[in-house]
């Protein structure tokens, strides 16, 4: 069956888009809540029981890996669904552990104990819900010690993209990275931690400046998925792939084929 790959919205597409480029014999299910996105500003409990529906959907519409690509449902909800138990043959995989990883040179699936590297400031931009719920931070724990990691909540920024105002984004992006600076003037790293922001990263770049290495999640979430599936091969997604929202069909596919500059058709979840 197919991959299946969550989002709130359409940031999510930025991550399917890599995975496909990655993997273009795998097929991969697209499920947005677009009906009641943005996630970013409800509280952690609502984003679990959502997201937990979603992917019990996702389930049944026959995919046996669900990637949650979005950091908010990664922060709220991706622990907890693990530890309270996985139906028999279903797995979820979160969005931070790629990211961390290429941030402190380790390789995919490295659990060895936490150490000094070499960025010891980084600056986190993510949503509101994100940056409170401190996840990744406490991933970066996991796996390194010694950095200080300042975040930065951009509220307003998925809204604006997913209304397709790309001006109003910018605006926002450069009013975030200004305020994130008055806390960090000297960021040495900065992750863009929500799906959406891969469609600023332009801008980010520009306003940290030429000395600031930019992380990004799709290709490096690309690469940790086909590593999973080389291990994991009976995960290996084949059938019964499309694009399914809880929003307005029409709106939201407009919205996609502009996100991916090509005809992306949703149907009703």
């Amino acid at each position: 069956m197919a991959v299946g790959i969550f989002d709130s919205g359409l940031g999510g597409l930025t991550v399917l888009e890599a995975a496909q480029k990655r993997l273009p014999d795998v097929d991969f299910l697209y499920f947005g809540d677009n009906a009641r996105a943005p996630y970013g500003v409800r509280d952690a409990e609502d984003v679990y029981q959502l997201t937990k529906s979603a992917v019990a959907d996702m389930w049944d519409k026959g995919c046996d890996l669900v990637i949650l690509a979005c950091n908010t449902a990664s922060a709220a909800a991706l622990r907890r669904m693990q530890e309270g138990g996985l139906p028999a043959g279903k797995r979820v995989l979160g969005v931070f552990v790629p990211l961390i990883e290429a941030l402190t040179e380790r390789q995919w699936g490295d659990n060895s104990p936490p150490r000094e590297v070499e960025v010891k400031h980084v600056a986190l931009f993510a949503t509101p819900a994100t940056v409170a719920s401190r996840a990744f931070q406490r991933e970066l724990a996991f796996r390194a010690i010694g950095v200080d990691v300042e975040a930065q909540a951009c509220g307003g920024v998925v809204d604006a993209i997913e209304d397709g105002d790309m001006i109003l984004a910018e605006a926002l992006v450069r009013s975030h990275v200004d305020a994130l600076k008055r806390k960090m003037p000297h960021p040495e790293a900065a992750i863009l931690g929500c799906t959406h922001y891969p469609l600023m990263e332009q801008t980010f770049q520009e306003a940290l400046g030429p000395d600031v290495k930019v992380f990004s999640q799709g290709s490096l979430v690309a690469d940790s998925l086909a590593d999973y599936l080389q291990r994991h091969p009976n995960m290996y997604g084949n059938g019964g792939g499309g694009f399914f929202t809880t929003g307005n069909p029409g709106r939201v596919s407009d919205r996609a084929t502009q996100f991916l500059r090509r005809e992306i058709t949703f149907q009703a979840a």
